[in-house]
């Protein structure tokens, strides 16, 4: 069952974080369906600029659809991920999305107010929420590129002020988490006093952490011992970090890196250990298996496993 942003955050805020995983392929599709069956846990398709040039438009859409087919009992929302003003307007215009983000975080912040009022117009017409960014997280990835000493984390008076002034219905924040496999160096991790701070001068309102996967030292080592060049000190978020930043109004964490780090993984594994196969559909299926306990296991630290049935409720009620 898709259902908006908007009813999922109502019933997280506070209580667990909703996983938010970009998704490219049809077994990363069907691998994000079961493990949050499993973990009987609602969840965000994700779909970024680059899956929808990747799969297309339409295959990917499709490819939605035929899961939710699949796995009736699952109640997610779908969203667009980093979007620019044109692109969000498609998804708005699809009838498809359940929320779009638009991304003008690179803008002074007059200009991204402007930006995300118009977006926010535009979709509170057809019932679409909108999420916004405010600060730069450092990092790569897809069509992200901002060198570390760019990044800035959100100031809390300028959060109120961007919310209040652009009429978002949830704010991406920067508070130590980065894009892509390249994270984080020595001791550094999440500010929560930067979080808190944010909370406090928007209570009860959603906020998101982007680039929160924690690239698992064991997925690195892994993946170099089986052939790739992945550097072995890349650090992510720590996955026991979710629950505290749940209760400052961490409502949505998006996860991307991890599921591609699983994707590379059992490829490279699989083809070293069994050269002469060429059948793509064996690794395949050991893919979707293990981005299903991929995604059980995260839907666990983000204390949303578990929390299906009460989200079943309250949007059918």
């Amino acid at each position: 069952m898709i259902v908006t942003t908007a009813q999922l955050f109502e019933q997280a805020y506070g209580n667990y974080a909703v996983g938010a995983y970009n998704i490219n392929n049809m077994e990363q599709a069907i691998g994000l369906f079961e493990g949050n069956a499993r973990a009987e846990a609602p969840f965000i398709v994700q779909i970024s600029k680059g899956s929808r040039k990747y799969a297309g438009v339409t295959m990917i859409e499709a490819i939605i659809r035929a899961a939710e087919g699949m796995y009736p009992d699952n109640i997610f929302a779908v969203h667009l991920d980093h979007g620019d003003e044109k692109t969000c307007y498609d998804c708005i215009e699809s009838g498809f999305y359940s929320s779009v983000m638009i991304d003008a975080s690179h803008e002074e912040i007059d200009a991204n107010v402007a930006i995300t009022r118009r977006v926010v117009e535009s979709a509170h017409d057809r019932g679409i929420s909108v999420e916004a960014e405010l600060g730069m997280l450092g990092g790569v990835e897809e069509d992200i590129d901002v060198d570390e000493k760019h990044a800035m984390l959100t100031d809390p008076d300028e959060a109120d002020q961007f919310v209040r002034e652009s009429g978002c219905d949830s704010l991406a924040v920067a508070i130590g988490t980065s894009h892509g496999a390249y994270k984080f160096s020595g001791g550094q991790g999440l500010h929560f006093d930067r979080i808190e701070a944010i909370q406090k001068r928007l209570p009860g309102f959603p906020l998101v952490m982007h680039g929160s996967s924690s690239v698992p030292q064991t997925e690195v080592k892994r993946i170099n011992a089986a052939g790739g060049g992945l550097d072995p000190s890349a650090r992510g978020v720590d996955v026991n970090e979710f629950a505290q930043a749940v209760q400052l109004g961490v409502t949505k964490v998006n996860i991307d890196t991890d599921g591609r780090l699983v994707w590379t993984r059992v490829h490279r594994e699989f083809f070293r250990d069994q050269p002469e196969v060429f059948d793509f559909r064996k690794p395949g299926v050991i893919l979707v298996e293990e981005y299903a306990q991929f995604i059980a296991f995260k839907s666990a630290k983000l204390l949303s496993a578990g929390q299906l049935e009460n989200v079943r409720v309250a949007v059918t009620a």
